[in-house]
Order: structure tokens, then sequence, then C-alpha cells
């Protein structure tokens, strides 16, 4: 069963491409199968990053029925072990996509025979990113240290929060649960997701139980990116514990990936910056990211055979 690791962040220029290009050449290189599949739906650039400048064939081919399974649309790279599906040839209205194709692309992607699958989502919190994330019990989450990249990933946090909790309601259902939070917490209170749990557990118990159980299986990381020496170190441990805090979340801190602006060069040169510069800080930032996404992943299939 493939390990299904979403990748994103709230605000564009986060890095998150190139984080899961790095990401997939390093897992690849531990000799696992490795899929990256491109989902930021009008804006796909992940095959430039793997020096894949032309895509024969892409996610479009899948969603507009020329190729029926999403397996037929996979790419090899130039690096062993390592696949993609690209965006590259995307229509102009794929980043609306109808729901009844995304359930499709959801059914597709979970029946993939690959060791890692990993997903470069958009940014923001359109429906169909969010649902995305919820594919999968693990989700890195990217920003940056800038107060916009952060206050956009907690966004982005809570908004996946929210579209779990609307999942298991009808529209009329919804609207009572909110009037129910409203009338017992006060107005404003729908915004505060304690204060919603509270009352599922009252109203709808069984529901309260299954939503309970859903946020503690969460394996959810957030990777600091572009860390530049001034910065503060802790920053990222500190942003996850603010997460926990209000929205009852347990996000692990997976690391700093330092800032370098050879990355700037070897993605315009077309070339991986982590064989070109494997002595630099971030380099080692990212093996040592990659190492802990592996090793996430073996503690899972200790615990589901154990």
């Amino acid at each position: 069963m493939a390990h299904i690791w979403p990748i994103g962040g709230g605000k564009g220029g986060s890095g998150k491409s190139f984080l899961t290009s790095s990401l997939g050449r390093l897992l690849a290189a531990m000799g696992k199968k490795t899929l990256l599949v491109d989902l930021d739906l009008g804006s796909a650039n992940l095959h430039t990053l793997l020096d894949v400048p032309y895509p024969e064939k892409s996610f479009s081919d899948f969603i507009r029925r020329k190729i029926p399974r999403l397996e037929d649309v996979v790419l090899s790279t130039p690096v062993p072990n390592l696949y993609i599906i690209s965006g590259a040839h995307d229509t102009l209205d794929i980043a609306n996509l109808p729901y009844e194709q995304k359930s499709k692309t959801l059914r597709a992607i979970a029946r993939l025979d690959y060791d890692w699958i990993m997903l470069d989502l958009g940014a923001g919190t359109s429906f169909n990113t969010l649902d995305f994330f919820l594919i999968s019990q693990n989700s890195i989450f990217v920003t940056t240290p800038e107060p916009t990249s952060i206050e956009n990933v907690y966004r982005l946090v809570r908004s996946i929060y929210f579209r779990r909790i609307r999942q298991y309601f009808t529209a009329t259902e919804f609207k009572a649960l909110e009037q129910e939070v409203t009338r017992k917490f006060g107005e404003g209170s729908f915004n505060k997701p304690d204060c919603i749990i509270q009352t599922i557990k009252t109203t709808h118990p069984d529901k309260g139980e299954l939503l309970e159980s859903d946020f503690n299986s969460f394996k959810f990381k957030l990777v600091l990116n572009q860390l530049r020496r001034h910065d503060n170190i802790a920053l990222g441990a500190q942003i996850c514990k603010i997460i926990e805090k209000h929205l009852g979340f347990h996000i692990e801190f997976a690391g700093n990936v330092a800032f370098d602006d050879r990355v700037h060069d070897a993605i315009c040169q077309r070339v991986s910056f982590l064989e070109r510069y494997p002595y630099t800080r971030t380099a080692y930032d990212l093996r040592e990211l990659s190492k802990n996404i592996a090793q996430s992943g073996s503690q899972q299939l200790l615990l589901r055979y154990s």
C-alpha cells in the first residue's frame, strides 16, 4: 500500500514544488518506487524541476478520458525509481475540477502501485485542494518565515479541519449545526473548532466520536522553508504549538530548510540542486527531511502489521 503525502501551503512562493521534487529524488535514491503527481491545477510546473521539459501525456488526458487509466499517464524521469504525472497540458478550466472528476481522481490515486506518492498541491483553500489533502492521513504543510505565509498556512489547516467536519453532514444538518453552535457559544463561535466539536458531541455523539478519531489519526507535518540566518530557528515549532492550541490539531515540526540563492540558479539551469550543491546547508536539511518522512512511513507499517 502506497504512502500518500499531499504537500502544499496556503501561499504561493513557499517552495513546495521544489520541496516535492527534492523529496522525490531523495526517496527514490533510497530505492523506493516514488511517484510525484502535479495537482497544482492550472499552474503545474513540477515537470520542469524534474527535467521532463516536454511531457508527452498529462493529467488532463485522464480527466478528458483520452487515456482511461491514471496509471497510463505516468511518465519516467531521468532519476531512477522516480516517476511523474505531469500537469503540463492542463486545460484552462482544470482548476475548477467538477466533483465527479475529482472523486474519480481520488479513487484512481489511491489504487496506484508505488511505495511513495507525493501530491504537489496548489496554494489556497479551494475545495479541490482541501479534498486532495484529505485523501491521506499524512500531509506536509510548507510555509516560509514571512507573517503572511504563516497566517495563510494557519488558515489552510483550519480550512481542512472545517472541510472534514462538513463531509459528515448534509447541507441542512450543517446549517442546523451552525445555528446550534451560535446559540450555545455566541456570535463568531462557529469559527472556533472546539465550540463546533463540543456541540457535535452533544447533538451527534456518533459523528463526534468519528470526527475525533479522524483528527487523532492525522499525521500532519510542518516544514519551514527558506529560513535565513537572521530568522528564528524555533519559529516552526512555535507555529505548531499555536495551531494545536487554537485548532486542536497536533502537527509535528519536521524541520527547517535553509534559504540558498543557488536554488534559483539550479532551477533556471534545470539541474538538480541536490546534485550540483550536495554539501550546502539546504541540501543537508532536505536529506534530513527525507529521512523524517521515510521513518514516519516505516513506523506506520509497523503499527499496521503489529
